[in-house]
């Protein structure tokens, strides 16, 4: 069996890991596998292959936010992954993330469909059935058509003109008739996709999976002169996301909890270079790329807190868990779903007493870093993950 994975990125972010993970996977069961990527570092490895165009990227998002349209540019881009797509002729396809500014959705899916090739989708958000946006929020408007939207402005942003509508026909003449099950990570990512366009669609429920054998409880302390003396603390709090400053990861949440939690330290990592917080029991650090590093940093924490507006199923959570180290945060999204039970605690979104409350809450427990270890060590191995996609590649 060929199966060919495509996504926006491969080994970097959530969703890069996700997909050279099941690539390793599929080659290690005796079949074959590639991944065609748009974005990032060139990768040399067998069947590994970026076609996305660095210079055409920027000029569709150029085009994208002068225009109103996105995932409508990539010309050239999308006839080298079309060709590629041609040459390895594949039993299955195995779509990810189709937005930033990396492929013309269009022309991608009609030739899948022309050639009747067999597609697993994963959402790993609600881009696929809105007119543009990633995340809805409070918007319902995607539930019978979008227009006139209210977040324009939001990524992928538009400055002038709205065609939310015209994008939300397109999507919905072509998903409607592409054969394809749909895999979401979360129960609450499935629920959305039922009150879609897409209900009519088969939708499986498969969990993201991260590699256990980085992420685990370490021993070994951290010693960055960066973070100071931590010793006039009790407790120590982690928060981890790309730009966690930005509106939609909540790092002003995390600010504003902080100054009423003097006697614990919050550590935030993945701000951008320029963002410094005067708070003496704040640090802020930019993005670890070392896993290894992060696992250190997961293990010593307390507690991982995060604050996001919305999010899927987050796999900071689940690399928080499997290092031991129960969660709190606000529930939103399919965030409560990587901690159930009693290893994690969600309030309502903006409550930050409640988040307050939450925090001491989750400090009283006792072995809860054991429970987490041994929860996440069974639950959110890679190999889970790949049984369950195996199932579906093989499906008839």
């Amino acid at each position: 069996m060929k199966i060919l994975l495509i996504d926006v990125n491969c080994k970097n972010s959530s969703t890069g890991k996700i997909v050279y993970d099941l690539y390793s996977n599929i080659r290690k069961d005796g079949n074959s596998a590639a991944i065609c990527y748009g974005r990032g570092k060139k990768i040399c490895e067998e069947n590994i292959y970026k076609f996305g165009l660095d210079w055409e990227t920027y000029l569709h998002a150029l085009l994208a936010r002068i225009t109103g349209l996105n995932g409508c540019f990539s010309y050239f881009s999308t006839k080298k992954l079309i060709k590629y797509i041609k040459n390895f002729n594949p039993d299955v396809i195995h779509l990810h993330e189709l937005h930033a500014y990396f492929v013309n959705i269009r022309p991608l899916i009609k030739y899948i469909k022309r050639k009747n090739i067999k597609v697993i989708w994963t959402f790993h958000c609600e881009y696929m059935y809105t007119g543009k946006c990633g995340y809805a929020y409070d918007c319902e408007k995607w539930k019978k058509e979008c227009k006139s939207c209210p977040a324009v402005r939001d990524y992928p942003k538009s400055l002038f003109f709205d065609w939310t509508k015209y994008m939300f026909q397109m999507k919905q003449k072509l998903l409607k008739e592409l054969d394809m099950e749909i895999v979401t990570p979360s129960s609450w990512l499935a629920d959305r996709v039922y009150q879609s366009f897409l209900s009519i669609k088969k939708i499986n429920v498969i969990n993201n999976g991260i590699d256990t054998s980085i992420f685990f409880p370490r021993d070994n302390k951290i010693t960055d002169n960066e973070l100071g003396d931590l010793s006039n603390y009790e407790r120590i709090v982690l928060s981890v996301a790309p730009d966690i400053m930005g509106e939609r990861k909540g790092g002003k949440w995390i600010l504003k909890l902080a100054e009423m939690m003097k006697n614990v330290v919050f550590i935030l990592i993945g701000a951008k270079e320029t963002q410094k917080v005067n708070q003496d029991n704040v640090r802020i650090l930019e993005k670890i790329s070392n896993q290894n590093i992060l696992a250190q940093f997961y293990s010593m924490a307390d507690v991982f807190l995060i604050c996001s507006k919305r999010e899927n199923f987050p796999t900071t959570c689940v690399e928080a868990i499997c290092c031991g180290t129960p969660v709190v945060g606000f529930d939103t999204g399919g965030t409560a779903e990587t901690a159930p039970n009693n290893l994690g605690i969600f309030v309502p979104y903006g409550e930050l007493d409640s988040l307050k409350k939450a925090m001491e809450e989750m400090f009283r427990k006792e072995d809860i870093k054991k429970e987490c270890y041994q929860y996440g060590k069974e639950k959110y191995t890679y190999n889970e993950m790949y049984k369950n996609y195996a199932k579906l590649y093989t499906k008839k």
